[in-house]
């Protein structure tokens, strides 16, 4: 079957608060999210795994508090007062590779002081970030940790839905059932498929059908099924 060439055009992702799938696996995360500005200690860790709704959720706190966002490796980059402008700070990806725990430290010191907030989203729990300066690691201990559990089913159907949605993508439910009993119970995973599905049904012109889905998934296991096209 021949096959067009694919543009990898950017996607319009729907990221605010209404467009967050609430289920139990998530929602007493979201719930501290949504509890902003009344959090213990003006700060929240907020903790899971890849594709668990991280960046999604520090993008809707952004919005609601008109924060910066950052990476945990931007954090020397600024004196805390320049990063902490707005009275609010969303960090990403934290600790990182090579965490500076006393940007940190002063960083968490000035939020307290000025009645300032900031979300710091992690894999890890702040317990398990091997900090080495004792009084960076007492401020991480009092600060609230927020979990996104992994997902259940209602979630994962959901997100598979809503990523079909983003690409404008129709698909029946006989589709979706057969990929949630066969697919890997991660959101990463699911973004992933829906991505490969899209890039294979614009290639040969076709539907997404089970058989689209099924070659799909056999791809995640088998890397080369479908040939690169020059």
């Amino acid at each position: 079957m021949s096959r067009q060439l694919v543009l990898d055009l950017p996607l319009r992702t729907a990221l605010g608060r209404e467009d967050f799938l609430v289920t139990p696996s998530n929602a007493a995360a979201v719930a501290m999210i949504d509890s902003y500005p009344d959090w213990p200690h003006h700060g929240v860790v907020l903790v899971g795994d890849g594709g668990s709704g991280k960046s999604h959720l520090l993008e809707v706190w952004r919005q609601a508090s008109g924060a910066r966002l950052i990476t945990a490796a931007q954090l020397s980059s600024e004196p805390p007062d320049k990063l902490l402008e707005s009275g609010a700070l969303a960090i990403d990806n934290a600790p990182g590779d090579t965490l500076d725990e006393r940007a940190l430290f002063h960083l968490l010191n000035l939020t307290r002081q000025t009645g300032g907030h900031v979300l710091i989203a992690s894999t890890a729990d702040p317990a398990q970030w091997m900090v080495q300066l004792p009084d960076l690691a007492s401020r991480l201990k009092a600060l609230a940790v927020a979990r996104l559990d992994p997902p259940d089913d209602a979630l994962l159907r959901g997100v598979l839905v809503k990523h079909f949605a983003d690409r404008q993508i129709a698909v029946e439910e006989p589709v979706i059932s057969y990929l949630m009993l066969r697919m890997p119970r991660s959101l990463d995973a699911a973004r992933a498929i829906v991505a490969e599905l899209d890039s294979l049904a614009l290639a040969e012109k076709a539907a997404v059908t089970r058989a689209l889905a099924a070659r799909v998934l056999q791809h995640m296991t088998e890397p080369g099924l479908f040939p690169d096209e020059g």
